[in-house]
C-alpha cells in the first residue's frame, strides 16, 4: 500500500514506472533465504539479514542524493523504514 500511495501522489505522471521500482526494492527481502530457518516471526530483518545491516542502508541513504537514483533509494529507504515498523510492533525493538 505505501509504494502505490507514494507513486500515485509524487510520482503522478509516470505513476506505474515508479510503482513498478518500488515494488522491485523489496527484492532486497532475497537475503532472508540465507538464515535459517527462512522465516522466524519472532526475528527482526534490520540488523540480522545482510542487505538489511548499516553499511547497505547507509547505501541506500546516499542513493537518495542523486535524481537519477532517487526513486530506487526511496524504495529501499521505505523498505527498512516497514521492517523497522515490524520490528516495534512484533518485539517493541525500533531500529533506525
Amino acid at each position: 500500500m505505501v509504494p502505490l500511495a507514494l507513486a500515485t501522489t509524487v510520482y503522478r505522471a509516470k505513476w506505474l514506472q515508479s510503482y513498478a521500482v518500488l515494488m522491485a526494492s523489496m527484492l532486497i527481502d532475497i537475503d532472508h533465504l540465507l538464515a535459517d530457518p527462512i522465516y522466524d516471526p519472532s526475528r527482526c530483518s534490520v540488523g540480522f539479514h545482510p542487505l538489511h545491516t548499516l553499511l547497505p542502508i547507509v547505501v541506500y541513504a546516499v542513493l537518495l542524493l542523486h535524481p537519477k537514483s532517487r526513486i530506487i533509494g526511496l524504495g529501499l529507504c521505505i523498505h527498512i523504514l516497514l521492517d523497522s515498523m515490524d520490528c516495534y510492533v512484533t518485539n517493541g525493538v525500533w531500529y533506525v
